[in-house]
């Protein structure tokens, strides 16, 4: 079907400055290769444990099929509540300071609509998850990348100091990813509690995007609502740490007048989350069977990850060791192709292994791959018998 020339020339022109997820094309390009190993996605490999199913299935059976509150099921905000005061010491208030969204995806896209208008700067560290600059750029943003390579991919005080000192008062939020997709890198108390006393002097709204919290795996995460939570939106859910990505279910928390201002566009977005969904989220996250479930999920990617990394550092691969997520950040050797978007297209092209180029993140991604360790350690041995392969056989002189 034919659409007008001057129609399509008459939407939002911010489109034109964003395109189709770079994750999501580099996944479907690959994916016609015959008996290809997809490492690519932020997908868990495991099934949601039968618990949260079977609360699914009772709200479908108790006919709980009628709109729920905007801002979710108190059930669940309350469950959220509960939990991040337990895992995080944070506290917040279940009726007026969190928000159920359609999955940390809508919590970003809501969030961020409500914070900017045209011409604000945002602060980006990157790498860093390619919707943060999509939806800042679609809402007239002007985008601030520190690259945070030359410093382990963390966001240094001297680093945010800089750019504050260099953008001033345009700057109107930053946006914190710990554990990070796509590195696994994350902070420790002392570097939050150091990035807050700078933010603390300023009027910038801290985007905390902690939906990998709870697979931190050589120290406890720490929350940037701990130290700073009078500016501080966090963002959370099941997706990651009960494998309920399909479920999308997301909890956003923050002070009572940001969050209800936050609450306008979500409401005009989604109206309200699908009530099987909360259901099932609440038993997530307000059971001691959910929290076993997590931990069970993490001691199997703490195995993974040691042992990608392990095999991928005995390669020549330069990696920061992931302290959480499942994402493995790799960069390429010297003596092999240099550009991350050919690297990955001959990686698997010839030995049936995908990875994501690190130039989809943002600058300082560029001649890095990630690797989605979020599969069966059969396929990561697999895999890593494939990479092997290609870099015996592919190095430049």
């Amino acid at each position: 079907m034919e659409v007008k020339p001057e129609l399509l020339q008459s939407l939002n022109k911010n489109l034109s400055l964003v395109g189709p997820s770079a994750i999501r094309a580099f996944d479907v390009e690959v994916s016609a290769i015959p008996n290809i190993i997809k490492l690519t996605l932020g997908e868990p490999d495991f099934n949601v444990p039968e618990h949260i199913k079977q609360a699914a299935i009772q709200s479908i059976i108790d006919d709980d099929s009628h709109y729920a509150a905007s801002n979710g099921t108190l059930a669940l905000r309350q469950a959220a509540a509960n939990f991040l005061q337990d895992r995080y010491q944070v506290n917040y208030d279940a009726e007026s300071e969190i928000i159920v969204t359609v999955g940390a995806t809508e919590a970003i896209y809501a969030t961020l609509t409500t914070i900017l208008n045209p011409d604000d700067k945002i602060i980006l560290p990157t790498p860093i998850f390619p919707l943060y600059i999509a939806v800042g750029l679609v809402d007239g943003a002007q985008p601030v990348y520190i690259n945070t390579a030359a410093t382990d991919f963390i966001l240094t005080p001297d680093l945010l100091k800089a750019a504050i000192a260099e953008h001033g008062d345009a700057i109107k939020a930053v946006v914190l990813n710990f554990p990070s997709n796509p590195t696994g890198v994350t902070y420790s108390d002392e570097q939050v509690k150091a990035l807050a006393d700078v933010l603390r002097e300023t009027s910038i709204i801290v985007i905390s995007d902690e939906i990998y919290s709870e697979l931190s795996y050589d120290n406890d995460h720490v929350s940037m609502a701990k130290y700073l939570p009078e500016q501080t939106i966090v963002l959370n859910g099941v997706s990651k740490s009960h494998a309920m990505t399909g479920y999308r279910i997301g909890i956003l928390a923050g002070p009572a007048k940001l969050v209800q201002k936050i609450a306008m566009i979500h409401q005009f977005t989604i109206t309200t989350a699908s009530n099987p969904a909360m259901a099932a989220a609440t038993e997530a996250l307000g059971t001691e069977a959910g929290r076993q479930d997590t931990l069970d999920m993490k001691a199997a990617y703490r195995q993974r990850r040691d042992f990608v990394y392990e095999q991928m550092t005995s390669l020549g691969f330069q990696v920061a060791k992931p302290d959480g997520a499942f994402y493995i950040f790799a960069k390429i050797p010297a003596s092999y192709l240099q550009d991350d978007f050919e690297f990955a297209r001959d990686l698997a092209n010839k030995n049936g292994l995908a990875l994501i180029p690190g130039s989809s993140f943002g600058p300082g991604g560029e001649g890095y791959v990630r690797l989605s360790y979020a599969a069966a350690i059969e396929t990561l041995q697999d895999a890593m018998s494939r990479l092997t392969l290609y870099m015996k056989e592919n190095k430049n002189d």
